[in-house]
């Protein structure tokens, strides 16, 4: 039996090899289906996808026989990636110099070869997709096509499973670092949220206690101190309660009567300043109340605040169809322009808009919105027209 040289390349060859993560993986149907298909097409009873390791030859697919690795030495595909055209076909292994005494010959009965390397983008032989026959045998010129259109498939099919384990891969890094993220804001801005409370309590405690003493411009230093201090204050709050939305359960609560439901929201809302009303269609909802109300109470915020109108009005809509239920809230604010309306649920995005006071928004309420109608499988838009108002609608899918 005459041992298979190494090819001149074989240190970047064994590295094109690891870098496809595939040694030592288990069965796997896409390549089983192609050495299935190859076998029925050459007429044999056995075909293998062989990758080509160290010291031995692991099969990726091995149809017709009940191992998945042999020695590198003694391998078939050791020779054909070392074949000029990367091609060897042995119609009969008994009268070959280097086969005739190799123990896949002599012990399995082996007679008849036929191979085609795979080749990768870089040029490089990784192994060889070939086929295996107990008889002397010679293939046709479309089953010798055949076998080697078909070696192209099994690398796309190792692209492809590379790439979907690097994604996934990648997927789990993001994952890894979104969760530190997450806890690295929480713990911060708990933190934070204490001493700057203490901050705006005791300027207020400095202005009380020094009225008399204080200039009307220190009193002005003062209330802009009390402003950003609660404006951080409350920038922090909104940190905290969209990294703890995520937190919050998905399960439904059977049979919440709408009416009751829109109700309670709108009484957190009553001013004689503002109008708020609602419309229902819907008897009962099957949703979790606690995320809906977080969705309807950050939209009604929006709308009272984004609003120079003299009577600031919000008006909620709930219908439903087979499948969805579907929110409206509309209101008659500032408006949204249409070069923003993308852009307007992303963390922290606030355009420079301030709100009914005179305070800067954080960007953060219609993120935590968004968060919220995606984690119940649902979707929301807007519809704006500058000077006179939004109509946010999400649809939310009814529980299954």
């Amino acid at each position: 039996m005459k041992k298979p040289d190494f090819p001149e390349n074989e240190v970047q060859r064994q590295k094109a090899v690891e870098r496809y993560k595939i040694l030592d993986s288990i069965e796997e149907e896409s390549f089983d289906n192609l050495t299935s298909i190859i076998a029925d097409i050459c007429e044999v009873p056995i075909a293998l996808v062989s990758i080509l390791d160290n010291d031995r030859n692991f099969l990726k697919s091995h149809h017709g026989v009940p191992f998945n690795e042999d020695l590198r030495e003694r391998s078939f595909c050791a020779h054909t990636i070392l074949e000029e055209n990367g091609v060897l076909i042995i119609p009969d292994a008994t009268k070959d110099e280097r086969f005739y005494d190799n123990p896949l010959v002599t012990e399995m009965g082996v007679r008849f070869y036929a191979g085609a390397s795979l080749v990768d983008a870089q040029n490089i032989r990784i192994g060889a997709f070939c086929v295996f026959g107990t008889e002397p045998k010679i293939l046709s010129e479309n089953q010798r096509q055949a076998l080697y259109k078909l070696s192209k498939q099994v690398i796309l099919l190792m692209e492809n499973r590379l790439l979907s384990i690097d994604l996934i891969n990648t997927k789990t890094v993001l994952n890894d670092r979104n969760q530190e993220l997450e806890k690295f804001a929480l713990t911060t801005s708990h933190d934070l949220k204490s001493p700057l409370n203490n901050i705006s309590g005791l300027l207020e405690l400095l202005k009380m206690s020094a009225m008399q003493k204080l200039t009307e411009e220190e009193r002005d230093y003062i209330e802009l101190s009390k402003k950003s201090a609660n404006f951080l204050s409350g920038y922090i709050s909104g940190l905290l309660h969209f990294y703890k939305c995520e937190q919050l359960p998905t399960d439904e609560l059977p049979n919440i009567e709408s009416e009751i439901l829109l109700t309670e929201i709108v009484s957190v809302f009553s001013t004689s300043e503002s109008q708020l009303t609602f419309q229902s269609t819907v008897p009962f909802l099957n949703l979790n109340k606690e995320l809906i109300n977080q969705i309807l109470i950050n939209l009604i915020s929006n709308g009272l605040k984004y609003n120079n109108s003299k009577t600031p009005k919000v008006n909620i809509s709930l219908t439903e169809d087979e499948v969805n239920y579907c929110f409206e809230v509309k209101d008659n604010g500032i408006g949204i322009s249409v070069k923003n309306q993308d852009r307007i649920f992303n963390l922290f995005e606030t355009f420079n808009s301030t709100d009914r006071s005179g305070n800067k928004g954080t960007g953060i309420g219609l993120a935590t919105v968004k968060k919220l109608v995606t984690k119940l499988n649902g979707t929301i838009n807007v519809s704006s027209t500058e000077g006179e108002g939004s109509v946010f609608t999400c649809i939310i899918p009814k529980s299954r």
